[in-house]
């Protein structure tokens, strides 16, 4: 699909756990290569490992428990998870090489037992029916048009009581974001439902909704505080940009801005499958 493509192009570059491995130890030349070192630059979303953690209070996964990762980009999130909350997490993500360099890092930091990276569409994951207790996604949404299909999958994928944690940037009442931004370069991929649609759409699909938070205000300091910090000092050492460039510096500050005018907005949700 002509879509799934330009997603691929917006993302995809060669050589990023490699470029990931080299950052680290230029910064730390004798660091362990664990979950916890890898955060500054494995957890490609907004606010990083922070909203890894906050999203994994909501998702609340038990020891042994399947875990299901819808957009897991280079595995950040899901070596965090497993090695944090003893469980096993199937990352199903679109790039190539972004599947590429989870493999190679999970190997890197002795996970591969504990998480599996697959490729292919969260509108068609290559998972089993009913074969995860919880799934999770962070900021992946924002390039699916078809909302529905995203959120029949995510149920298809899970067992039945099992459930779905989600944390999407929305489109705020403020008008269209300024391009480019993180997910997007252009508006031809960026697909913002506001967060009415989004709790129209997950319950459509057949979830119960537990909790549903606008989080907007609560990340807006913090998302500004970064901006003006980058727009002073530059990039840090460690940080996304070493996965896709220094491109990141304009689309995060144009985030921030659509942010702080009200173009863009921010959800936390927690939906369950009803039990059988």
């Amino acid at each position: 699909m002509a879509t799934e493509e330009t997603v691929q192009q917006h993302y995809g570059r060669g050589g990023i756990a490699e470029r990931v491995l080299a950052a680290l130890r230029a910064v730390s030349p004798d660091v362990a290569v664990t979950p916890e070192a890898l955060a500054p630059l494995d957890h490609f979303h907004g606010r990083g490992v922070v909203a890894t953690e906050e999203l994994a209070k909501l998702l609340d996964p038990r020891p042994g428990e399947c875990i299901l990762d819808i957009g897991s980009g280079i595995g950040g999130p899901a070596r965090w998870i497993a090695a944090k909350f003893g469980v096993h997490v199937t990352g199903v993500d679109l790039t190539p090489e972004f599947c590429d360099a989870a493999e190679k890092l999970n190997d890197a930091a002795a996970m591969t037992d504990r998480v599996t990276i697959r490729q292919g569409s969260a509108l068609a994951l290559p998972v089993p029916d009913a074969a995860f207790d919880r799934a999770y996604s962070q900021n992946v949404i924002m390039n699916i048009a078809d909302k529905a299909g995203f959120y029949r999958e995510a149920l298809r994928a899970l067992k039945a009581g099992g459930m779905l944690a989600l944390s999407n940037v929305c489109a705020g009442p403020g008008g269209e974001p300024y391009y480019p931004v993180p997910w997007a370069a252009t508006p031809e991929t960026s697909f913002l439902a506001t967060p009415d649609d989004a709790r129209r759409d997950i319950v459509v699909a057949g979830f119960e909704i537990v909790s549903f938070e606008n989080t907007t205000a609560a990340i807006l300091p913090a998302t500004l505080r970064h901006a003006e910090r980058i727009k002073k000092d530059g990039l840090p050492p460690l940080g996304v940009h070493v996965i896709v460039g220094e491109r990141i510096r304009e689309m995060q500050i144009n985030s921030a801005r659509g942010y702080r005018e009200g173009r863009l907005a921010t959800i936390e949700v927690v939906a369950r499958k009803p039990p059988r």
